[in-house]
């Protein structure tokens, strides 16, 4: 119901200079139908208190799909609550602002952003990222047009929905045809116990699916939102629903198992349809087996479970209002069938004696009581019956179809646990104390009066002498042990149980040929395994799987005409078992996670009940079928990894998350009370890469070194506050680099980069080394930059960091290429931001679908640059210069470099300095000092005459290339110099460059001898020269660096922080 206010108070004008500027889009509807907000009529006063969102007629607009979208009109007509007596856009608590999407009780509503009630009137609200999991997948893209219709749709309680299905799926065709077999094998006792045991497996499980049915609502609407950096458009569009085992699996879980055992279970369900055909087949094959027959009795069992699929995938089509009719009907059916047997073991009948049945007698169940296992045991009678457990799920496959089933699944399934585990028992008991385990059927086999003292069996109490049948090689034709259709005989009406057979055979067939494509429907929705979107598609006002079913039809159809029932029951228990498994640890995973998020309102579950259930069906499994049960376990693993390598795009706030969390959270902790030691430090880099994509050779080659042993964190400074943090670590993790993306708003360069080594990390994952690219560009731009540029290199000494620079002689920057980092593009329907995130810029020309890019001569180095530290480096150096004792960084880092395998053919070669007359000295001192630390080297070569003057012409360049960042204060007055080196601290005064001439002719001559033993080498990885703060000026510290590595292979200049990172001690 849509509200119009007419009237407002005064404050109007003011409120509607607060949301000046905003443009938004949400949807509305009265959340609890008719009646509940104010009427149209109502006055302003009583229409806002109870928090409805007030809209202006003029702001209605009609979108596709049948949707509404009201905007926050600017200009004209703003939308207010009124909640504590004045009109604000803030809003009260509203059930409708936790939706995830249009749901039957009310529409998804907005509620104000933070920068709409905060930000400046001049600014346009922002939001970044997408919260809760709310992003636009591939999977809701493909969906998320498909808008399900509320108007119509049939939906179910908890007793037809839920209690029906189960007991239909329960009681199946062993009841009838196995149940007093399995007492004739095992006993009264035994038989009990069999019930038990497999109702604690399908109890726990109930237990268990009940808690996460109660973990908010089972249907699996997904609220999807597409969402821009400036927020003109939101659409909330609802997905179809999902269902069943896969989703409590999946969303508790994650895809991996999710996909794993909904993949599964709708292969199991489609062969479960399959199973009980040929169960009904072969019973309607021995009624007609007299003078019936066809062919012969496998084909007759063919033919009959064909035309039979037929007609319930006829009536499974015809909607889900036809199948649970016909479900009822099955069920009045199968109850009446049952309470026949109970009545007809009450009607002892003379004619019934010679085939066991005598009625209810002590003798005859204290002689059933115990066990008579004839070429089985207790566990292979246990194997036969547990099938006849399952179909504990049959309500929630399709909880999509239920009213409320957070109350539905609980309620009915345990409820039908319980009643289908007392009939059981009351079968047990029954046949086991009216029917004795042998008859012949000849009423002629009665006992002599001279031999009924010789007669111990309990039938001999009433006059008959069945001994034959255990001396008989074939045995006998009736009893426990040799008629599958006692109860037809005890009943008080036979043609019921018949009836009652068929019902159960057809009710659970027609249940797992609806679960089946449901399950496979959601499946597909999610988009875990490309190639299967076909099937996702739904019809009608439903949304019925069609294409779904006859998939299962294919199915179903392929193992009727296998015609053997031993055959396919045993794998579709265990896949049945795997799916009862992977509930009950979903329960115990996310009680051990402890994440807020899980609060089931059903109680009464345990996390180690549910684990030792999770071990139960396991144990079921193998008891059952061993090799049955290793094939279900391969099967679910592989598509484990399949799933876990493909990495699909989903967000379910999985329990996996939530324990993830909780580890990582607890071993930070754990490791933060741990001393740091040397032999366990670890390059821990601030890499400041600005947007992670705009520097690659940067962040490959600190990626290199630091992946899988160290942290690494690419460090952002943002001059403006809005940005996207979650979207550039999901372009790192996307491009499979193992780092995390940390962002900070701050005047400049060095007050960011301060923020960063002092906040960057947590507990012991804090960063020890700042990493930084070579500014190339530093004689074009302003001089602040370079002074900016020093000082974060010192700050980073002074807040005892390691720092470490890559210089490429091509550069390092290749934003300009790129264009802008973020675009977003306006669609007339939605913004689509698009992050171009480039893993290497040479892809665009390889894009068919990107515009051709021409580069200059210069651009296509720097691009080719970029890209050198992401190939395999081949047999080459990386040349250690080693000048300086800096704790061991300097040394390190190559190390760790050569022990990836791109640069695992490279050998070291170490330099050092030394004296002319000590050359071999210094050569054995090092290498042994190198063996101490386990370190291979190629050759160690001492540097005899590094401090040699450089040729005259590199000291003229040096001198050319500072001179217009000379103060020359000799030149001006006292005081004018002090003011000019006040305004520009950068610049070199006549007196430091005289003081450090030697400094400056070194980093000179160390180019030359560079450029002499290194001009090959792969990486060059040199002691960075150390500037005294306030002593060397940033003009004067950067021409050092620039002297040292210009014309060179790409060099790392290292300066640890003189704490030692490298020991030979054990």
């Amino acid at each position: 119901r849509l509200h119009t206010l007419q009237d407002f108070p005064s404050d109007h004008g003011a409120v509607g200079e607060e949301a000046k500027g905003r443009f938004r889009v949400v949807n509305f509807a009265d959340s609890s139908g008719a009646g509940s907000a104010a009427s149209p009529e109502a006055a302003p006063n009583e229409g806002l208190q109870n928090g409805d969102t007030v809209m202006s007629e003029t702001s209605l607009h009609s979108s596709t799909g049948g949707q509404h979208h009201y905007h926050y009109d600017t200009h004209t007509n703003t939308y207010y609550l009124r909640t504590f007596g004045h009109n604000t856009i803030d809003a009260v608590p509203n059930i409708d602002f936790y939706r995830q999407t249009a749901a039957p009780l009310g529409e998804k509503l907005i509620r104000p952003t933070l920068s709409e009630l905060h930000d400046e009137l001049d600014k346009e609200p922002f939001e970044d990222g997408f919260a809760n999991g709310d992003e636009l997948t591939p999977a809701e893209e493909a969906t998320a047009k498909e808008i399900a219709e509320s108007k119509g749709v049939v939906k179910f309680g908890w007793i037809k929905g839920v209690l029906v299905r189960c007991m239909l799926n329960i009681w199946g065709v062993m009841l009838f045809i196995r149940m007093s077999w399995i007492v004739g094998q095992a006993g009264i006792a035994l038989s009990c116990l069999i019930v038990v045991m497999a109702t604690i497996v399908t109890t726990i499980t109930g237990l268990s699916t009940s808690a996460i049915a109660t973990n908010g609502f089972v249907r699996g609407v997904k609220g999807v939102k597409k969402s821009a950096t400036i927020v003109h458009k939101i659409q909330y569009i609802s997905t179809q629903t999902l269902c069943g085992a896969y989703y409590l699996i999946s969303r508790s879980l994650g895809p991996e198992f999710g996909g794993s055992i909904g993949l599964i279970f709708a292969f199991a369900n489609a062969v479960a349809v399959a199973m009980y055909v040929v169960g009904f087949a072969e019973t309607v094959v021995e009624l007609l087996a007299v003078n019936a027959i066809m062919t012969d009795q496998t084909n007759d069992i063919r033919i009959i479970g064909t035309i039979t699929v037929i007609l319930l995938l006829g009536i499974s089509v015809a909607g889900m209002e036809w199948e649970a009719k016909a479900q009822i009907f099955l069920l009045v059916v199968l109850i009446t069938a049952i309470v026949n047997f109970f009545i007809g073991t009450f009607i002892p009948v003379k004619l019934k004696e010679p085939v066991g049945f005598f009625g209810y007698d002590v003798s005859i169940m204290w002689e059933n009581m115990g066990p008579d296992f004839r070429r089985e045991t207790f566990f292979s009678v246990f194997a036969i019956f547990f099938p006849a457990a399952t179909g504990i799920l049959a309500g929630a496959n399709i909880s999509g179809d239920l009213a409320d089933p957070q109350l539905a699944i609980p309620r009915g399934t345990l409820l039908a646990i319980l009643i289908t585990g007392v009939v059981y028992l009351g079968v047990a008991v029954s046949t086991g104390a009216c029917i004795v385990r042998d008859a012949t059927g000849d009423m002629n086999h009665t006992v002599n009066s001279q031999f009924l003292t010789n007669c111990t069996d309990a039938a001999c109490k009433f006059g008959y002498d069945f001994s034959t049948c255990k001396s008989e090689k074939d045995g006998c034709r009736f009893g426990l042990h040799n008629d599958f259709q006692v109860m037809s005989l005890v009943s008080g009406f036979g043609p019921i149980i018949t009836a009652g057979i068929f019902s159960a055979t057809l009710s659970s067939a027609l249940a797992s040929l609806v679960s089946a494509p449901k399950v496979f429907q959601a499946l597909c929705k999610d988009n875990i395994y490309p190639g299967l979107g076909l099937f996702a598609k739904g019809y009608g006002k439903n949304n019925e799987p069609l294409r779904g079913y006859i998939l299962t039809f294919v199915i179903a159809l392929a193992f009727i005409l296998i015609a053997e029932l031993n055959t396919i029951a045993p794998i579709i228990s265990n896949f049945f078992l795997a799916s009862y498994a992977l509930i009950n640890f979903s329960v115990f995973h996310a009680s051990l996670a402890n994440s807020p998020g899980w609060r089931p309102s059903f109680k009464y579950y345990n996390m180690w009940v549910s684990l030792a259930g999770a071990i139960l069906c396991c144990v079921v499994m193998f008891v059952i079928n061993w090799w049955a049960a290793l094939l279900t376990n391969v099967i679910v693993l592989g598509l484990y990894i399949y799933v876990s390598y493909k990495k699909p795009d989903v967000n379910w706030g999985s329990s996996t998350q939530a324990l993830t969390y909780h580890q990582a959270l607890t071993h930070t902790l754990h490791l933060s009370g741990v001393e740091d030691h040397i032999k366990n430090f670890r390059p821990q880099c601030l890499v400041m890469t600005g947007f992670p994509n705009s520097r690659p050779a940067l962040l490959d080659l600190v990626h290199s070194f630091t992946k899988n042993v160290g942290l690494m964190i690419c460090g952002h400074i943002r001059t403006v506050s809005r940005y996207f943090v979650s979207r550039y670590q999901r372009w790192l993790l996307k491009n499979e680099t193992k780092a995390f993306y940390a962002s900070v708003f701050a005047e400049d360069m060095r007050q960011g980069t301060q923020y960063l080594l002092q906040a960057a990390g947590l507990g012991r994952l804090k960063p020890n080394t700042l990493v930084l690219g070579f500014k190339n560009d530093w004689r074009d731009g302003d001089m602040m930059n370079v002074e900016t540029y020093i000082s974060m290199i010192h700050d980073a000494f002074d807040f005892q960091f390691g720092a470490v620079i890559l210089r490429l002689k091509e550069g390092l920057d290749v934003s300009h290429i790129q264009g802008q980092v973020l675009s977003c593009h306006l669609n007339e329907l939605s913004f689509v931001c698009v992050c171009c995130g480039v893993r290497v810029l040479a892809t665009i020309s390889a894009d068919k679908k990107s515009p051709t890019v021409s580069l200059n001569v210069s651009d296509q180095k720097l691009l080719e640059a970029s890209q050198m530290f992401q190939k395999k480096q081949g047999k080459g150096t990386v040349d250690v210069w080693w000048l300086f004792d800096d704790g061991g960084l300097t040394l390190l880092i190559p190390y760790l470099l050569t022990n990836k395998k791109r640069w695992k053919e490279c050998k070291i070669r170490v330099f050092i300095g030394g004296k002319i007359n000590r050359i071999d000295h210094d050569r054995r001192a090092m290498a042994t000092l190198l063996s101490k630390f386990r370190i291979d080297f190629s050759d160690i070569t001492v540097l005899g005459d590094m401090n040699t003057k450089p040729k005259k012409e590199h000291v003229t360049a040096f001198e050319e290339m500072i001179e217009p960042y000379r103060l020359k204060e000799d030149d001006m007055e006292q005081e004018t110099a002090e003011r000019l080196k006040n305004s520009e601290p950068w610049r070199i005064t006549d007196n430091e460059l005289e003081l450090y001439r030697t400094k400056t002719n070194r980093q000179i001559r160390l180019n030359e001898l560079l450029k002499e033993h290194s001009g090959t080498a792969n990486l060059i990885v040199m002691s960075l020269p150390l500037a005294r703060k306030g002593a060397v000026s940033s003009a004067l510290y950067m021409a050092w660096l620039e002297a040292l590595s210009k014309d060179l292979p790409p060099i790392l200049l290292v300066r640890g922080n003189h704490q030692s990172v490298l020991t030979f001690y054990s």
